[in-house]
């Protein structure tokens, strides 16, 4: 495992920048660990008149607010940009309007003060959220990123070596809780009112499939989840029956924790590992905390994951991430652009000293 502490000879502190979907958010950390400020302007309720993410509408109001956002983390940490040893910033992937006005940002703060810029990976700013949670944590450790873009399962070899085990081949778990809230008619977004609501049904009322992966045993597939809840559901109001909004959310909700649970765990047993983590927005689901809560406690494995506000997507993450690639070398020039479908270990746009 790299020596974190070869060579460093003074405390690194970053201003973090993310803003790769809905959420305009910039942090100041230090050494990768330790959080001043996490600033976070969401616009949730802006997207919610239109039941999901409007991509121009997220970019328009990224440019509004990420000054407004970068000065109060300043403020709240207490420094300057003269007290900024670095500037790390999310590049990839998500919405590419959205991640340049970021990009843009950091570029220009980097190139007016002469302050060395770090590009990051949003995913693996999600896995190193779990190095702000629990600052004992140390690679080798498997992790799973379930969020609405992407469910993986992430073996962390070292600090920036990350190896995929399995992943999605269609809907990502978020997308899929996302698509079947609006199908029973709570709304967006969908994982936390999913969530809430599933407190007060049967998660046995209704046996939704767990999908399978022809070939893999670690991959995972909600597709097919989710077109059997719209087949239940157009099956009631064709017949004229009602049904549980309760009873079908912990139902559905019950299906993918199972799904992500099992092969989790699986995955875990034939690489033998001690450690397991959670990262991503589906990461916040209390179920799914519960579930490998019980899981790993029954096979000895240590189970971590961060705190609701570190799985939603916030710059805080991206300042531990980046802070790992800043000590490992790691650089980016004035020509860093957006990657939107940037995969986990690809370095476009960055440079190693």
């Amino acid at each position: 495992m790299m020596d974190i502490k070869k060579d460093i000879k003074k405390d690194i502190k970053l201003l973090a920048i993310e803003s790769s979907c809905d959420e305009t958010a910039a942090a100041v950390v230090v050494n990768g660990r330790k959080v001043l400020s996490n600033t976070i302007y969401s616009q949730i309720d802006l997207h919610t008149l239109y039941g999901g993410v409007v991509p121009e509408i997220a970019s328009r109001k990224h440019i509004e607010k990420i000054d407004q956002v970068i000065r109060q983390s300043l403020s709240e940490a207490g420094c300057g940009l003269g007290d900024i040893d670095a500037i790390a910033v999310t590049y990839g992937p998500g919405l590419v309007g959205a991640l340049l006005v970021g990009v843009a940002e950091a570029k220009a703060i980097s190139f007016a003060r002469g302050i060395p810029l770090v590009g990051v990976h949003h995913i693996e700013g999600h896995i190193s959220a779990n190095y702000i949670e629990h600052p004992d944590l140390e690679p080798p450790f498997m992790c799973l990123v379930a969020s609405g873009g992407h469910s993986h399962l992430v073996m962390v070899n070292d600090y920036g070596d990350y190896e995929i085990i399995a992943r999605t081949r269609d809907d990502a778990a978020g997308e899929a809780f996302d698509k079947v809230a609006r199908a029973i008619g709570l709304g967006y977004p969908g994982g936390p009112k999913i969530d809430k609501i599933s407190r007060e049904g049967n998660p046995d009322a209704i046996d939704f499939p767990r999908g399978k992966v022809e070939g893999s045993d670690l991959d995972f597939s909600f597709s097919g989840l989710k077109s059997s809840v719209l087949n239940y559901l157009n099956g009631c109001r064709m017949k004229g029956e009602e049904f549980s909004q309760a009873d079908v959310a912990a139902s559905f909700q019950k299906a993918v924790v199972d799904v992500l649970v099992e092969h989790s765990m699986h995955a875990a047993a034939l690489r033998g590992v001690k450690t397991f983590a959670i990262a991503g927005g589906v990461a916040s689901n209390s179920h799914l905390r519960e579930a490998f809560e019980k899981a790993c406690g029954e096979r000895g494995i240590r189970f971590v994951h961060p705190s609701p506000v570190l799985c939603t997507d916030n710059a805080a993450m991206i300042g531990a991430a980046g802070y790992y690639e800043y000590i490992k070398g790691y650089r980016s020039g004035n020509d860093l652009n957006a990657v939107p479908g940037l995969r986990i270990g690809e370095k476009t746009g960055v440079y190693r000293l």
